[in-house]
């Protein structure tokens, strides 16, 4: 219709269009901006449609992986409830930027504990584990036997290890189990994992 402006997504937004794709549209983060990819085929109308669909599904998800410092602090308490008897009891739950050589810290005398921002975005039972370790540290200090214990029930304990072991070694980092005088665990200093979205056009995405 004359007059009426073209759509024009928003100047983080940068949507890209694709003779090959028919069937999905896909979202994520390239830094700070977003990138939608969709059909060529698309009306504005259905290109306006769908990017602000992905961009809200994207920060969905960003504010799943990403949860603030109370909602650190909600899951900490049940983290402790579930696995440690309630045994562990924080003061203070919160991200911290300047943590680069760390996945998380405790100091038990204060009963504060901090994550580094460089967990966001992995996935939610990684930053679980981290979390339930440093929640294990009110309890048992060290990293000896009794400790491993309080974490035995954590059903992936091994696997949230693995995966954060895997991502400093890819980007030539390490992660060590000795603890020191802030009882700290080591992560290499990279950016956290992006996310995406698709979703299939038909409606089983």
């Amino acid at each position: 219709m004359a007059g009426v402006p073209a759509y024009a997504p928003p100047p983080d937004v940068e949507v890209r269009r694709s003779r090959r794709r028919v069937r999905t549209v896909t979202a994520y983060r390239d830094g700070d901006r977003t990138i939608v990819l969709i059909p060529a085929r698309f009306t504005r109308a259905q290109e306006r449609e769908w990017v602000e669909r992905m961009v809200a599904r994207l920060s969905a998800q960003d504010r799943r992986r990403r949860p603030g410092d109370d909602d650190l602090m909600a899951r900490a308490t049940e983290l402790s409830r579930r696995y440690l008897d309630g045994l562990a009891r924080p003061a203070s739950v919160a991200w911290v930027p300047n943590q680069n050589s760390r996945w998380g810290s405790c100091t038990p005398s204060e009963r504060t504990i901090r994550l580094s921002t460089r967990l966001q975005g992995m996935p939610p039972w990684v930053i679980d584990y981290v979390l339930l370790h440093e929640l294990a540290h009110l309890v048992e200090h060290g990293h000896g036997p009794r400790f491993w214990a309080l974490l035995a029930d954590y059903p992936r304990t091994e696997r949230a290890r693995g995966f954060l072991e895997g991502f400093a070694a890819a980007r030539d980092g390490s992660i060590g189990d000795g603890a020191d005088d802030d009882h700290a665990d080591r992560v290499d200093d990279t950016p956290a994992f992006g996310v995406n979205v698709r979703t299939d056009l038909d409606g089983t995405g």
